[in-house]
Protein backbone atom coordinates (compact mmCIF):
# COMPACT_ATOMS: atom_id res chain seq x y z
CA UNK A 1 0.00 0.00 0.00
CA UNK A 2 1.64 3.17 -1.27
CA UNK A 3 2.39 6.24 1.94
CA UNK A 4 -0.89 8.84 2.14
CA UNK A 5 2.22 11.66 0.49
CA UNK A 6 3.25 9.62 -1.73
CA UNK A 7 1.76 11.31 -5.46
CA UNK A 8 0.64 14.19 -3.42
CA UNK A 9 3.86 16.28 -3.64
CA UNK A 10 3.57 16.70 -0.04
CA UNK A 11 7.24 16.04 1.78
CA UNK A 12 6.67 12.97 4.56
CA UNK A 13 8.02 13.82 8.37
CA UNK A 14 11.48 13.48 8.19
CA UNK A 15 12.42 10.09 9.77
CA UNK A 16 16.05 9.48 9.59
CA UNK A 17 16.55 6.58 7.49
CA UNK A 18 19.23 5.26 9.96
CA UNK A 19 19.13 5.18 13.37
CA UNK A 20 21.69 7.59 15.58
CA UNK A 21 23.93 5.33 17.65
CA UNK A 22 24.00 7.44 21.70
CA UNK A 23 27.46 7.03 22.47
CA UNK A 24 28.09 8.29 25.96
CA UNK A 25 30.46 11.26 26.60
CA UNK A 26 34.03 9.80 27.91
CA UNK A 27 35.41 12.99 27.87
CA UNK A 28 34.96 16.72 29.56
CA UNK A 29 35.47 20.44 28.11
CA UNK A 30 36.61 23.29 30.13
CA UNK A 31 37.17 26.43 28.86
CA UNK A 32 39.18 28.94 31.55
CA UNK A 33 42.01 31.12 30.84
CA UNK A 34 45.27 30.33 32.21
CA UNK A 35 48.37 32.88 32.96
CA UNK A 36 50.67 33.83 29.84
CA UNK A 37 53.81 32.47 30.95
CA UNK A 38 57.01 33.98 30.66
CA UNK A 39 58.09 32.73 27.03
CA UNK A 40 55.44 33.89 25.47
CA UNK A 41 54.12 37.43 27.07
CA UNK A 42 57.26 38.65 28.38
CA UNK A 43 59.04 41.87 28.06
CA UNK A 44 55.33 43.03 26.13
CA UNK A 45 52.73 42.17 28.55
CA UNK A 46 52.07 46.27 29.01
CA UNK A 47 51.98 47.15 25.05
CA UNK A 48 48.43 48.35 24.25
CA UNK A 49 47.43 49.59 20.63
CA UNK A 50 48.73 53.14 20.39
CA UNK A 51 51.68 52.25 22.93
CA UNK A 52 55.45 53.77 21.47
CA UNK A 53 58.13 51.31 20.38
CA UNK A 54 61.45 51.78 19.85
CA UNK A 55 63.34 49.17 17.20
CA UNK A 56 66.25 48.05 18.62
CA UNK A 57 67.49 45.45 15.91
CA UNK A 58 66.55 45.71 11.91
CA UNK A 59 64.49 43.12 11.12
CA UNK A 60 66.04 41.19 7.52
CA UNK A 61 62.68 41.49 6.42
CA UNK A 62 59.55 43.45 6.40
CA UNK A 63 55.96 42.13 5.49
CA UNK A 64 53.39 44.94 5.11
CA UNK A 65 50.13 45.02 7.29
CA UNK A 66 47.48 45.02 4.39
CA UNK A 67 45.10 43.14 3.96
CA UNK A 68 47.07 41.61 0.77
CA UNK A 69 50.54 41.58 2.56
CA UNK A 70 53.96 41.82 0.75
CA UNK A 71 57.14 40.73 1.73
CA UNK A 72 59.75 41.92 0.87
CA UNK A 73 64.44 42.53 2.15
CA UNK A 74 64.90 45.53 4.37
CA UNK A 75 66.80 47.40 2.33
CA UNK A 76 67.74 50.17 5.24
CA UNK A 77 64.11 51.12 4.97
CA UNK A 78 63.70 50.40 8.39
CA UNK A 79 66.58 50.86 10.94
CA UNK A 80 67.53 50.35 14.15
CA UNK A 81 66.25 53.44 16.76
CA UNK A 82 62.81 54.11 14.16
CA UNK A 83 59.80 54.85 16.50
CA UNK A 84 56.90 53.56 15.83
CA UNK A 85 53.05 52.88 17.72
CA UNK A 86 51.58 49.76 17.77
CA UNK A 87 48.16 48.91 15.60
CA UNK A 88 47.14 45.96 16.58
CA UNK A 89 48.50 42.31 18.37
CA UNK A 90 49.12 39.16 15.75
CA UNK A 91 49.78 35.64 17.15
CA UNK A 92 53.02 34.48 18.25
CA UNK A 93 54.50 37.73 19.44
CA UNK A 94 53.96 39.51 15.85
CA UNK A 95 52.92 43.35 16.25
CA UNK A 96 51.79 45.61 13.49
CA UNK A 97 53.99 48.59 14.11
CA UNK A 98 52.82 52.00 12.08
CA UNK A 99 55.60 53.65 11.32
CA UNK A 100 56.70 56.83 9.04
CA UNK A 101 57.42 54.52 5.98
CA UNK A 102 54.24 52.41 6.45
CA UNK A 103 52.83 49.98 8.96
CA UNK A 104 54.62 47.03 9.16
CA UNK A 105 54.62 43.32 10.65
CA UNK A 106 57.42 42.82 13.40
CA UNK A 107 58.35 40.40 15.02
CA UNK A 108 58.55 41.01 19.17
CA UNK A 109 62.10 40.48 19.72
CA UNK A 110 63.06 43.89 16.92
CA UNK A 111 61.37 46.31 19.35
CA UNK A 112 60.99 46.88 22.64
CA UNK A 113 58.75 49.33 24.39
CA UNK A 114 59.62 53.36 24.43
CA UNK A 115 59.13 54.76 27.98
CA UNK A 116 58.33 58.51 27.50
CA UNK A 117 58.78 59.41 31.14
CA UNK A 118 62.28 58.11 31.54
CA UNK A 119 63.32 60.73 29.04
CA UNK A 120 61.15 63.53 29.75
CA UNK A 121 62.82 63.54 33.41
CA UNK A 122 66.23 62.78 31.67
CA UNK A 123 66.10 66.27 29.63
CA UNK A 124 65.14 68.15 32.81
Amino acid sequence: MPSPAAGTGLIAASVPRFPLKQTPSSFMVRCQSSPPTPAAGGAHDGLRIGSPVVLVEAPPTLKTAVSMPSLKVNNGQVKAGDVGRIVSRKPKDVWAVRLAIGTYLIDGKHFRALDLDSKAEASC
